[in-house]
């Protein structure tokens, strides 16, 4: 797992690359910074201290209808310090095609979204950016693997960890997600 973790920082730190932090720690989510969907910076440093959901979306998915799911269990829990953060994605039967601006309308009109969206991402395959190499190979046994289709959903603890992943199907309300993110917020 260390050598896994080496070679993530490792490639956090090529050219081009633009790792928040910049000393030898391994990666933690603090360590990422990517655009909104509104194009402006994303540090997720601003999230340390709190738990975070990290779901990869599509507007145009049979698990479309669990941004609803997700709309409430960010408000259920975001005053004891949860935070979602949405990553729509193009890569799963091209099921998000729309430009930044179309998402976002499409997800606060149709879903009443209140909680952070990246801009488009790719999750899988060579391409995939940083956060979701990172997301996908640092975890503990179990949350590790190329993500399988839309709506998968990573848990990371207040200090940065991944601590669960959680399949498409299960819905964001379910008692398993529910259990996992009341043990994960800050104390």
């Amino acid at each position: 797992m260390w050598i896994q973790l080496l070679s993530l920082w490792a490639a956090l730190l090529a050219p081009g690359a633009t790792p928040a932090a910049t000393d030898a720690q391994a990666p933690t989510l603090h360590s990422f910074k990517v655009k909104d969907i509104h194009g402006q910076p994303f540090d997720f440093a601003q999230l340390r201290g709190k738990a975070v959901l990290v779901v990869n979306t599509a507007s145009q998915c049979g698990f479309t209808p669990q941004y609803a799911g997700l709309e409430r269990l960010y408000r259920t829990y975001k005053d004891k310090g949860l935070v979602v953060v949405a990553v729509p994605s193009n890569d799963f039967g091209g099921q998000e095609p729309g430009e930044p601006a179309q998402i976002h309308g499409f997800v606060r009109d149709k879903f009443e979204i209140t909680f952070p969206l990246t801009d488009k991402s790719r999750v899988k395959g060579a391409d995939k950016s940083l956060l979701y190499r990172w997301l996908t190979t640092a975890g503990p046994k179990g949350t590790q693997g190329e993500v399988g289709w839309n709506f998968t959903k990573f848990l990371i603890g207040p200090n940065g960890q991944l601590a669960a992943r959680f399949a498409s199907p299960i819905d964001p309300m379910s008692a398993e997600v529910t259990a996992a993110v009341e043990a994960a917020l800050p104390r």
